[in-house]
């Protein structure tokens, strides 16, 4: 897998192939401003900007909107809500219509080649429409209910959203499958290294996401506790502890004790 970029490192001396193999969501903008990232990607991204009249500014400050924040989660629940919908769902929304782009050019160019991702466009496919779908759950019915604090019906979308996570799981294991766990295949042009490399960062942004809705460290355990304690006259409703987080953790199928692809996907078995 190509080294990820950072905005500290600058774009500007960078071939445009090695952004667009590195950067999910790159390609997109190099459609925008008319530079070539496939055939034409050796040129340094000040080069090809110069050649084509873009705006190497513009460019720059484009692409380092896309380089993901890994920042600390929150620790108030409203807090947490905001970062899965403006870090997850809106990443979702901007990455997979690029991916299922890519993929269909792949297929399309080297459908001929034993180690073509055939199918992967159709996975992406359905992949969007499915997630779409569970966003606007969580967006109009779960946080809704958790940014209010909880309630005692909670326990359905919860476990709906938790049905849905163990689809989004089976897709995943779909997706490493047909990519060969993100690694292209020796001698892979641009473009498909990309689409490899915004799969990759798909897994991993998905199942982020999936462990901040289900737990977050403090926000599943926070409304479980919550509501169990509803009915209880006179108890204080108090933070669950950590041994108790990582129990729930365990016990919603969210708990990842490795840092590898292998790991995370292992939650879902």
């Amino acid at each position: 897998m190509t080294a990820s970029l950072a905005p500290a490192t600058g774009f500007a001396t960078r071939s445009v192939a090695e952004i667009a193999a590195a950067l999910p969501g790159a390609t997109a903008v190099f459609r925008r401003h008319k530079l070539d990232f496939c055939c034409g990607g050796g040129a340094a991204l000040a080069e090809a900007a110069a050649a084509r009249g873009a705006d190497l500014p513009a460019v720059e400050a484009e692409l380092a909107a896309l380089v993901p924040d890994r920042a600390a989660a929150p620790e108030e629940t409203a807090a947490l809500i905001d970062l899965i919908e403006t870090r997850y769902h809106a990443t979702h929304r901007r990455e997979l219509p690029e991916l299922i782009r890519l993929a269909r050019r792949v297929e399309a160019v080297h459908g001929d080649n034993p180690a073509a991702p055939r199918g992967l466009a159709a996975l992406l496919e359905t992949l969007a429409a499915e997630m779409e779908q569970h966003m606007q759950k969580e967006e109009q019915v779960l946080f809704p209910l958790m940014r209010r604090g909880g309630h005692p019906m909670i326990g359905q979308p919860i476990a709906m959203m938790r049905h849905e996570h163990d689809n989004h799981g089976e897709n995943l294991r779909a997706l490493e499958a047909l990519t060969d766990g993100g690694l292209p295949p020796a001698g892979a042009c641009n473009t498909w290294r990309a689409l490899y490399t915004g799969a990759h960062k798909l897994t991993d942004d998905l199942m982020e996401h999936i462990h901040l809705v289900l737990l977050c460290h403090l926000l599943l355990g926070r409304i479980r506790c919550f509501c169990r304690q509803q009915g209880q006259r006179g108890r204080r409703w108090t933070r669950p502890t950590v041994r108790r987080r990582r129990m729930l953790a365990i016990e919603c199928g969210t708990w990842r004790s490795g840092r590898t692809g292998t790991a995370r996907l292992e939650a879902f078995g």
